[in-house]
């Protein structure tokens, strides 16, 4: 017979709002069995990541629990006598009982890890304090079984890892930083949430495969939320569809995912890109939803009347031989000795109008070379030619001109926005510096109308950026890239964060700017789904080299690169 680990029963969530309480999860129940992962989807803001605070008892200071009980098995008298476990539910427990809880019973995986992690302290030392604290080992035992866990979840040179600061780390390896923390003391409950989100397509694949055994081998529960229904149908058992806060749809997954039911369900699973097939445009929620609400189209991008489209036969990008090197090793004298070399002799050309394609392993270079084309990095070597101006050789305030032709989107939209300031104002600010229009009224008007075509409303512009889902974050990140209306934009990551309705919305959107506007594209992703359908060309990297290039059709029907089919092999 089934135990239960977990048991939620009429949960609400409510956050305080300026005439009525928003409910962010309405009168939910589930229950969780020892040995299974249930998996959880939904879109941004359908209450996924509080449903998983609740269980942790770290929601938001301003959200409560409107009624309901989250009950978990404390003491298993085994499966001869069911009636005699002990549960505790967990809203009622104190700070210290439910802080001894956290980690050694229950442990979570956070969805963003850069914002997860503490940037003044080595990752060695982040893991190591939860170990020290629940296991109580001595330093030298619990360095050992962190360098342990680093090699468990495929981190490169644990003893580099160890000492490094998540600044000194890709997307994809801070996350697996994230999940070994989360593993370091074998807890019963393992919540995680977009635990592989940041990750390419063949670590993700290893890192699911070691949750599984990991499952297996301690008969470990799992609460796993995802945007990514591949990954989903990979790992879990059963699967809970959220809307709205509300549960829609539940099944075992080869149900849900073969005959789904609900509407809601139907359109999540028809708006993933195809790796196989090729589509001008992704399928929206709107468009399996009731008929009475008729999708609307998304509002056009208001821009500068002396902008106009762009002609798309000329090389709007060249780069000749570009090396990016970071030092890993200095002498006394603060010489480097030995360098990483993140890019190295990387050339390539892009046509204007044209989207490129970036793809590879997570610190294969893919970031580092869209900083150094960004002018954020210094390259040690080689050539960026952009309209006949070497970006390699210009000054700080040629750079600034440039600002308004370059943009970027990229991958941690939380860091990249100020906490203290209004979204609305992050928006503005650009377009202030390049004075753009020309008075406040006009920069309010021109700020809304980036939030309305990305997706969100007027209502949002006074909100701060932890008011938002990850998801809709990204989307104020894109808003402000569009605000100086540039005509060459590199997204890296931009839709990693996002739930697979909204990417669509967004990929289609950035389709209709190209098409419109002759926009260029450079677009870095680990999911190679989403590079087939939005892309001209694509790229593969590896180890900081370009190993294979050519058009969407012949790279993935006939990939050359040994390193290109794995990639293509992992993709769930």
């Amino acid at each position: 017979m089934k135990k239960k680990l977990l048991e939620i029963n009429h949960l609400s969530i409510r956050f305080p709002g300026p005439e009525v309480p928003l409910e962010a999860v309405k009168n939910n129940s589930f229950v969780l069995y020892k040995g299974e992962i249930l998996g959880i989807v939904g879109e941004s803001g359908s209450g996924k990541s509080i449903t998983a605070l609740s269980i942790i008892q770290l929601l938001p200071k301003v959200a409560h629990i409107h009624q309901g009980s989250i009950s978990l098995l404390l003491n298993d008298a085994g499966t001869d006598s069911p009636n005699s476990d002990s549960y505790t539910d967990l809203p009622l427990l104190t700070k210290d009982e439910i802080s001894d809880i956290r980690g050694r019973r229950i442990a979570m995986i956070f969805q963003e890890p850069m914002t997860a992690l503490n940037p003044v302290l080595n990752c060695g030392e982040q893991v190591q304090e939860a170990v020290v604290r629940h296991q109580k080992l001595s330093s030298e035992k619990a360095k050992q079984k962190i360098l342990d866990l680093f090699a468990q979840v495929k981190l490169p040179d644990p003893e580099r890892i160890y000492r490094s600061f998540p600044h000194q780390l890709s997307g994809g390896q801070k996350q697996r930083v994230m999940i070994a923390m989360a593993l370091s003391c074998q807890p019963d409950l393992l919540i995680a949430d977009e635990p592989t989100t940041a990750l390419d397509a063949t670590v993700q694949k290893s890192i699911l495969q070691l949750l599984l055994e990991l499952k297996e081998t301690y008969h470990l529960s799992m609460i796993f939320i995802s945007h990514d229904l591949g990954v989903i149908q990979s790992i879990a058992d059963r699967v809970l569809v959220m809307q709205e806060g509300k549960i829609v749809e539940r099944g075992n997954v080869k149900t849900l995912f073969g005959s789904p039911q609900h509407p809601y369900t139907k359109g999540l699973l028809a708006c993933r890109p195809s790796l196989t097939k090729d589509l001008k445009r992704l399928p929206t929620i709107a468009d399996f939803i009731e008929k009475q609400t008729e999708p609307t189209k998304p509002p056009k991008l208001i821009i500068p009347d002396e902008v106009s489209a762009l002609s798309d036969s000329p090389v709007l990008l060249s780069v000749k031989n570009l090396a990016t090197w970071y030092p890993v090793k200095k002498n006394f004298m603060g010489k480097p000795l030995e360098y990483l070399k993140a890019v190295d002799n990387v050339s390539f050309e892009l046509r204007k109008g044209e989207t490129l394609g970036l793809v590879g392993e997570s610190g294969c270079g893919k970031s580092t070379l869209a900083k150094t084309l960004i002018g954020l990095e210094r390259p040690q070597y080689g050539n960026i030619w952009y309209e006949e101006k070497d970006l390699a050789n210009i000054s700080f305030e040629d750079w600034k001109q440039m600002r308004k032709k370059i943009q970027i989107i990229f991958q941690d939209p939380y860091s990249s926005l100020n906490p203290a300031q209004p979204i609305g104002l992050s928006i503005i600010e650009p377009m202030k510096v390049h004075r753009l229009w020309k008075n406040e009224k006009q920069y309010k008007e021109k700020a809304i109308g980036l939030l309305e075509l990305v997706g969100l409303n007027e209502t949002h512009f006074f909100r701060l950026p932890h008011e938002f889902s990850g998801g809709q974050r990204q989307r104020i990140c894109i808003a402000r890239a569009l605000s100086l209306q540039p005509e060459f934009i590199i997204c890296d990551e931009c839709v990693s964060a996002l739930d697979v309705s909204v990417q669509a919305q967004i990929l289609n959107l950035l389709t209709d700017l190209k098409e419109q506007f002759k926009l260029t594209y450079i677009f870095i992703s680990h999911d190679l789904s989403v590079v087939r359908f939005i892309s001209d060309r694509v790229m593969v990297m590896k180890e900081g080299k370009i190993v294979e290039s050519g058009t969407v059709d012949a790279i993935y029907s006939n990939p050359q690169s040994p390193h290109t089919r794995e990639l293509i092999s992992a993709v769930l």
